[in-house]
């Protein structure tokens, strides 16, 4: 009961709190919280708000395992960001040049965004395991690095196509496309079923696997992981490229379901999302899920509140304090937790009070 209170108090008292910023904020403002919610709320029914919610939650939920992987150990792989837009080109790029058939198409790109992910995260991991650079410098310049390269490769005498006033990879043809499911509201991207996979093989790494535990260990205390026969350094390069190989899955499920190429306007942004997405359902594939989810009613239901007249950037403030406010719900919590664990401990070593006999007269 204890263990279900500390996972789930801490992220409903930031959304608590969150909302009650919010509806102060309004009320300032001199707009009503009810309607601006109601709003919200009645959007999801309104066209394909209700499909590019659960579109925008996969991705979401892809780019948040990347950053729970790397929580685990420890690790803010920041990078993200660069990692999922390289390879996102990339793949699209491999794409556009073959012509296989329509399965090993598709395998093959995705594939491709894996192995690059996985290549650009190994540059930070070799620099922490072996020169102790802290990855969060050399992620963060990663992603620099890797919006040059992007540049590059999508020019025209690379291997970009000018279409109107755009640049883009070359088009994907049907063979490697992901096929959705086709709803009256919108297509649902096929890789939302990869994104539920994904959740569930992560379940199965921490929780069911030797190395899941060992990476756990490896993050709680390194000292005493190296003690029990834990390499490391080679937990630290491991971990990184994992995360920057699931990484590298989060630009696909628009390129393969919606876009079939990469352009200069493709999203972004999903990297930084995905560390307080991650943040907010605390490393759970349960809880991220329920964060992913939020996060992407709060993006695609703001679009309603201009109808209302309140200012659309409330949702940001509420995404913000969301953020803030879950690191010190969780501190709180666990501190409160640790506090009643001392009690109980300290009632148990005092024992129950023995009673005194009556003096014999």
């Amino acid at each position: 009961m204890a263990r279900v209170r500390t996972a789930l108090l801490p992220p409903v008292l930031a959304i608590l709190f969150a909302a009650g910023l919010c509806a102060v904020a309004l009320v300032i403002s001199g707009a009503s919280p009810l309607t601006a919610l109601g709003a919200m709320v009645g959007q999801v029914g309104q066209g394909t708000t209700a499909v590019d919610i659960v579109n925008s939650a996969a991705v979401y939920y892809i780019v948040a395992l990347a950053a729970a992987i790397g929580f685990q150990m420890k690790l803010f792989n920041i990078g993200i960001e660069g990692q999922y837009r390289l390879a996102a080109c990339v793949a699209a790029i491999v794409g556009g040049a073959l012509v296989l058939p329509p399965v090993v198409h598709t395998l093959v790109i995705i594939l491709t965004g894996v192995l690059v992910g996985a290549v650009w995260a190994g540059i930070p991991a070799l620099l922490k395991a072996y020169r102790g650079v802290s990855e969060v410098i050399s992620t963060i310049m990663l992603n620099a690095v890797s919006l040059g390269l992007i540049a590059f490769l999508i020019r025209p005498d690379s291997f970009g196509v000018l279409q109107g006033n755009n640049i883009s990879t070359a088009p994907i043809e049907p063979s490697g496309q992901f096929p959705g499911i086709p709803t009256g509201a919108g297509t649902i991207f096929g890789m939302v079923f990869v994104a539920a996979a994904l959740g569930l093989g992560y379940w199965f790494l921490l929780n069911r696997t030797r190395f899941g535990f060992e990476l756990r260990a490896s993050g709680e205390s390194p000292t005493a992981a190296t003690a029990g026969g834990v390499n490391a350094k080679r937990m630290v390069i491991i971990a990184l490229v994992l995360s920057g190989a699931v990484a590298g899955l989060a630009g696909l499920p628009e390129v393969l379901g919606r876009d079939f190429a990469y352009t200069l306007t493709s999203p972004q942004g999903y990297g930084f999302t995905g560390l307080a997405v991650a943040l907010l359902g605390r490393n759970n594939p349960a809880g991220i899920a329920f964060g992913a989810l939020l996060w992407a009613f709060l993006d695609k239901s703001a679009l309603a509140l201009d109808n209302v007249g309140v200012p659309r950037d409330i949702v940001l403030i509420m995404q913000g304090s969301v953020v803030l406010s879950v690191v010190v719900a969780y501190e709180i919590v666990r501190r409160y937790e640790l506090a009643a664990e001392q009690r109980r401990v300290a009632s148990q070593l005092r024992g129950p009070a023995i009673p005194q006999k009556e003096p014999v007269a």
